[in-house]
Parts: C-alpha cells; structure tokens; sequence
C-alpha cells in the first residue's frame, strides 16, 4: 500500500509539471521550437548527468552482481516489449510499433525510481535506460522510417546516455571518488530531469486538441498495449528472478511501465514521419499512466 501512496504522490507532483508546460505552451510563453531546445538540454546534459550520479556509490560485489542481474532483467524487458508491438501493430504501423516497444524510462522512470525506491534503485535502472537507447537508434530508427542505412556505429559511439552510462560503469568499478564540488554539481543537474521532462511533455500535450487526444482507436491501442499489456507481461517476466531482487524487479518494472518515450515525437519530426499522431501518443499515455502506474506497483509489490 505504502509503494502505492508513494507513486500517486509523485504522480500528482509530476502532473503538475506537466500543466505548467501545458500553460507555458498555451500563453505563448515557450514554442514548440524551445520545447525542442528542451529536450536536447535533457538528452545532451541532464539525463546523462543523473545516470552518471546513480554510479557514483562505493564499490561491493553484491552491487555488480545487481547490476548484471539488473542489466540482464532490462534485457530481456525490452525484448519482450519489441516482440509484444511487433505483434500488436502492422509493419506499416511504424510510430506505434515503436512507441508501444519504448517506454519513457529516462524522462520518468528515472525520476519515478528515485522518489519511490530511492538513490539505490536508480544505479539498477540505468541500465534499462542505456540498453533502450541502443535498441532506439538501431531497431527503433529502421522500425519508424524503414531505412536501414541511418543505423551507424558512430551515432551509438557519440550517443550521450550510452557515454554516460560507460562512465559511471569505469568510476563505479575503479578506487577513485570525485570532489565533493563536482558531486554537488552533479547532484543539482541530476534534480533538474524530473520537472524539465515533464515540462517539456506538458508543451507535447498543448499542441494537440483534447478533442483529438480523445479520439482515434490506434492512439487508445497504442497506449493500452504500452500501459497495461507489456506491464503485465514485464511483472510475470520479473518473477522468474529470485525474491531477493525484490527492488532491482520493480525498479525495472517501473521503467517498462512508463509512458509512451518522447523520443518517437523527436524521431517522427527528424525524419518527416506523422509528427501530430506521435504526439497524440505520448499525451494520452502520458495522462493516463497516472492511474496505471501505481496500480502496476501496487500488484507487483505484493506477488515480486
């Protein structure tokens, strides 16, 4: 009950976010274009930041055998999710195939992560949140354009999360420690990807009509599929793995339990897909996993 509280309070927190970006984008006050700029901060700078601070903890061999565990459990999470879209949607389909495969792991789950299970649980979901990026600009890129040539070993080398991630892995496994300035640093950037992310999502949801968010079966099947199917399957995958990893499986859990990843908005924009339908997408699961999240957690934290 108490994981459940924890998560409709964050939820609200994060809710409120969302509007303030929603009003922001309404009043003219930030553009569609600044949103954009945003999100680059978040994805450039932010979010590498908060993945680079989780490794920032003492060295023990009971946390790198967590973090194989961790890492093998967001493995195969994500396969499973790819193989539920690829069976939900048609090859045409390509924003849905990949919005129901990649959740919103970085912009909420990570956030979500730390309010609820703490700093220790953020170290196990960044692995999800690096192997979701790999899967993003690989299968992901090919399943949302069809063009296998923009699949390049150089964007994945220079990709931000996946740099970050290596570098929190090489100070989590060496003797050293940064200065305390340089963890402040950190730890203030880290904070900022919460309310930016949401922000952002919240300039997302202000483009599109609530009329239009409401309607369209392929929005509401997207968002089902992303919300409860793969959540579901995820929460079955996770009890397989010992009762002892009972916070390393709901960490997980949560990453695949988020919303539809703003990323299918930024791709569909770069690569001239249907950007609005994206969009739609991303809302709507957005909103609606307010109510699907902690329920998720609540049934999970009981039988995981």
């Amino acid at each position: 009950m108490e994981i459940i509280v924890l998560l409709l309070r964050q939820n609200l927190v994060m809710f409120v976010y969302l509007m303030i970006g929603y009003f922001l984008y309404k009043k003219n006050l930030v553009s569609a274009q600044g949103s954009a700029d945003i999100g680059r901060i978040l994805l450039y700078i932010v979010m590498p930041t908060a993945i680079l601070k989780s490794y920032l903890a003492d060295f023990s061999p009971e946390r790198l055998k967590g973090l194989f565990v961790s890492f093998l459990a967001s493995l195969l999470s994500l396969l499973l999710a790819i193989a539920v879209a690829r069976a939900a949607f048609s090859k045409e389909q390509g924003i849905e195939r990949f919005g129901a495969a990649f959740s919103n792991a970085g912009f909420i789950g990570i956030p979500l992560v730390q309010m609820t299970l703490g700093e220790e649980a953020v170290f196990y979901v960044s692995s999800f949140v690096a192997l979701l990026n790999i899967l993003q600009w690989t299968y992901g890129l090919v399943t949302i354009t069809g063009d296998r040539s923009l699949v390049s070993v150089k964007r994945l080398r220079t990709n931000p999360i996946i740099l970050s991630f290596l570098a929190g892995i090489a100070l989590f496994l060496l003797p050293v420690s940064l200065p305390a300035a340089a963890e402040n640093v950190i730890g203030t950037i880290a904070s900022m990807n919460g309310p930016l992310a949401m922000i952002v999502l919240g300039v997302y949801l202000g483009q599109v009509s609530l009329r239009s968010l409401f309607s369209g079966r392929v929005v509401y099947r997207c968002t089902l599929v992303r919300l409860v199917v793969i959540p579901v399957l995820t929460m079955a995958l996770m009890y397989v793995f010992p009762a002892k990893y009972h916070m390393l499986k709901l960490t997980v859990l949560i990453a695949a339990s988020a919303p539809v990843g703003s990323n299918v908005a930024i791709f569909a924009q770069l690569y001239g897909q249907d950007y609005m339908q994206s969009v739609k997408e991303v809302a709507l699961s957005t909103l609606l996993c307010i109510i699907t999240l902690p329920l998720i957690l609540g049934i999970a934290n009981y039988i995981l």
